[in-house]
């Protein structure tokens, strides 16, 4: 072999061999999506304690897992619990993300919750083993906002009519009405002295009404149609969570429909702003309002 020749094949070789080199010294691939296996940069549910069984791994934030296949989010990989939809049936976790990761025992980031910071991992507390429902990549480190229809009850409850700015709700609403059903416990929202008790009486004309003021913020809060506690009575200083009275239809055409208004007003106010046939908007969008006071408005 010539010495040219020589030299050619050592120099190939040394090609093929910085080549091999070099891909094998290129970044690991970023972690597959959903494939049953934990990896760089996932969160990861297992179905058994002490990270056990099979796993379901995330790279971002659920709102809800869904309940049925083929659209829930399922554990994968192998061993047990395979196949089974996550929501409500996770013991552990192993957080290999960058972020605190919260999972929360209600859909929608709500409820009660459990967070993991980087790299953590550990078995899901007693609330929420086997009762998660979502999770939140980087969550605000601000304590979450409370529902507002829950807190009103201190138990579940729903918007029938929310503030709309006189945009499309017949008698241009002024405040929101909460629906739970008939005598069930409504709470104060806010803390402040109250200023007017109205009782009222069953029925169309009967209008009930409690005010509360909040002097340091100047705004009020008022109440229609619940049945006041007889206990209640103006200059009484009162609590956010303190029972007010009953959910009633005091000042509402049919039983059936018996809910709680809430409205807030700017300024120190005995009664509601006039909200039927009354074209004169007084109430600013609420919304603001229940958020700095720590609840969403749902």
């Amino acid at each position: 072999m010539s010495t040219l020749t020589r030299m050619l094949t050592a120099a190939t070789a040394a090609m093929a061999l910085g080549g091999t080199v070099l891909a094998t010294a290129t970044p690991a691939a970023a972690a597959a999506n959903r494939n049953g296996v934990c990896e760089t940069g996932e969160f990861c549910y297992y179905f058994n304690s002490n990270n056990q069984g099979s796993v379901s791994d995330f790279t971002g934030s659920v709102t809800d897992y869904a309940t049925k296949q083929p659209s829930c989010y399922d554990f994968k990989g192998p061993g047990t619990g395979k196949g089974k939809c996550i929501k409500n049936s996770a013991a552990s976790v192993w957080n290999r993300s960058a972020k605190t990761v919260r999972v929360y025992f209600n859909t929608g980031h709500t409820g009660k919750f459990q967070d993991f910071a980087a790299g953590a991992r550990g078995n899901l507390n007693p609330t929420l083993k086997n009762q998660n429902a979502s999770h939140l990549f980087g969550p605000s480190s601000s304590t979450p906002r409370a529902i507002m229809s829950f807190s009103l009850y201190a138990a579940s409850g729903r918007i029938s009519t929310g503030y709309d700015g006189y945009r499309n709700t017949p008698g241009r609403h002024e405040g929101i009405d909460i629906v739970r059903g008939l005598g069930a416990n409504v709470r104060s929202l806010v803390s402040g002295q109250i200023i007017n008790v109205v009782d009222g009486a069953p029925g169309g004309s009967g209008l009930s009404t409690i005010a509360i003021y909040m002097p340091s913020l100047n705004k009020t809060v008022v109440y229609l149609h619940t049945a006041p506690l007889r206990s209640l009575h103006v200059g009484q200083q009162v609590k956010r969570g303190q029972l007010l009275g009953t959910e009633s239809w005091h000042g509402v055409s049919k039983k059936s429909s018996a809910h709680t208004h809430v409205e807030m007003r700017p300024g120190r106010h005995l009664r509601a702003a006039k909200s039927v046939r009354d074209w004169d908007l007084q109430n600013p969008n609420p919304t603001p309002f229940w958020n700095s006071q720590g609840y969403t408005v749902r």
